[in-house]
């Protein structure tokens, strides 16, 4: 997910009354429908799934992408990716380190020498793994205007200087979008190319993922057709929500959090890279040596760049989660070709039950 250490204005757009989009008139996989209705009932305004194996695919969507006009979501709306910007950034680095020239293990002084200092970081106690597995006890995004537009090396000053190491390197796990920003500063190093340039010529122009693009600088719009993203307030029964599409600029989360894409497009992604598809069994196995993570997660699992959950039919899933404007996010496939992206357009101030892994966990033993 990627973590705020910003406030959003409210502009009430209304309370929602929840009604099944017309996509609802399907009969089958009627685990995930209500699934997703549930989820709906207690998150709104609206959610969805696309889902299915290696033979057939499917969508299951329930309440509305706009709550006043009372839109269904479509299938290739454009959401924020949020924090599954990170797996994509996390291959970007896997391809440099295939081609030598970046080492896992390395520390990251090597390849930018000065960046990670000061406030008690050391550059040269944390490598290049430690990042990409949240390791490194970098802390999260700090911006003074969340409306504002910041280069990557900025955006890492920035969070540095706000947030003092969380731990020794190595010794911890703590979820960190500054520690993706720097693998973005070692991408742009590397290849002496801009990170979008970079990673969408490592990731997403190969599989053609037309629905996939990082923002211009300071752009903080979705091209049409897209999902509004709400923030969520609940009192009592009723809940009301303020949209937050473009609030705060996803430029601020970079290469760990602000990538425009389509559910049809997480699911190919995630597929080809558990298929060997983007990097050779070696690397991917790499990808996929994990460590635990907060003891409220239970089982899950944290690899280079990707989560791994256990199943409730057996089994574990790979891939990763998000949250950013309004969006919250989940895509993961399994080893004998199942999948599912998960998404809902808000995100509320209050825990919800059922929440998405419940409705992944569904898709996927459902598939």
């Amino acid at each position: 997910m990627v973590r705020r250490a910003v406030l959003v204005p409210v502009a009430l757009v209304g309370a929602l009354a929840v009604a099944p989009a017309a996509a609802q008139a399907q009969v089958d996989h009627p685990a995930t429908r209500a699934a997703v209705a549930r989820y709906v009932t207690v998150h709104g305004p609206g959610a969805a799934v696309y889902a299915g194996n290696s033979n057939s695919s499917w969508f299951v969507t329930a309440g509305y992408a706009n709550p006043v006009t009372r839109t269904a979501i479509g299938r290739d709306g454009h959401i924020r990716a949020a924090s599954q910007t990170k797996a994509f950034t996390a291959v970007t680095v896997l391809k440099l380190v295939q081609t030598g020239q970046v080492s896992l293990d390395t520390p990251i002084a090597r390849y930018l020498p000065g960046v990670v200092t000061g406030n008690g970081y050391d550059e040269n106690a944390i490598t290049v793994r430690q990042l990409l597995r949240h390791q490194s006890g970098t802390g999260t995004t700090y911006v003074p205007n969340p409306a504002g537009a910041y280069t990557l090396a900025q955006l890492v000053r920035y969070g540095l200087d706000h947030t003092p190491p969380q731990f020794t390197p190595g010794t911890g796990y703590y979820y960190s979008n500054i520690g993706y920003n720097i693998l973005g500063l070692l991408i742009e190093e590397v290849t002496g190319k801009p990170y979008r340039q970079a990673i969408t010529e490592a990731t997403i122009q190969p599989l053609g993922l037309t629905r996939t693009s990082f923002p211009a600088q300071g752009d903080a719009t979705l091209p049409a057709p897209y999902v509004p993203g709400y923030l969520g307030y609940r009192f009592g029964p009723v809940y009301f929500f303020a949209d937050t599409t473009s609030t705060p600029n996803p430029a601020i989360f970079a290469t760990a959090g602000s990538l425009t894409t389509s559910l049809p497009d997480l699911a190919t992604f995630q597929r080809a890279l558990n298929s060997g598809q983007l990097l050779p069994p070696a690397l991917l196995a790499e990808m996929r040596s994990t460590v635990p993570i907060q003891p409220a997660y239970g089982d899950f699992a944290y690899g280079l760049g990707l989560l791994r959950i256990p199943l409730s039919c057996g089994g574990v899933a790979w891939g990763h989660h998000g949250d950013a404007n309004g969006h919250t996010s989940v895509t993961m496939v399994t080893d004998d070709g199942r999948f599912a992206a998960v998404m809902a357009n808000s995100t509320l101030n209050q825990v919800t039950d059922p929440d998405r892994f419940t409705v992944l966990d569904t898709a996927l033993c459902e598939a």
